[in-house]
């Protein structure tokens, strides 16, 4: 997952995996999701950003712990 804030537009864009965007929805107003081509979600893009949400602040809570081997 990654997050792109353009200042520019004052929107965040919530990249939820590498899939390849086949159709947008604006959901609320403002929200916009992105689905790939079977209908799975694969981004979230925020109008306003800084007016809706807290950008100075981000947490990361309870998320799977990563391991790396080596060999």
């Amino acid at each position: 997952m990654k997050l792109h804030y353009y200042p520019e537009t004052d929107s965040l864009y919530i990249d939820l995996n590498s899939r390849p965007s086949a159709e947008s929805r604006e959901i609320a107003d403002g929200l916009v999701i992105d689905l790939d081509a079977a209908g799975n979600i694969v981004g979230l893009d925020i109008d306003h950003a800084s007016q809706k949400l807290d950008l100075k602040s981000l947490e990361a809570v309870s998320l799977p712990t990563l391991t790396t081997r080596i060999s």
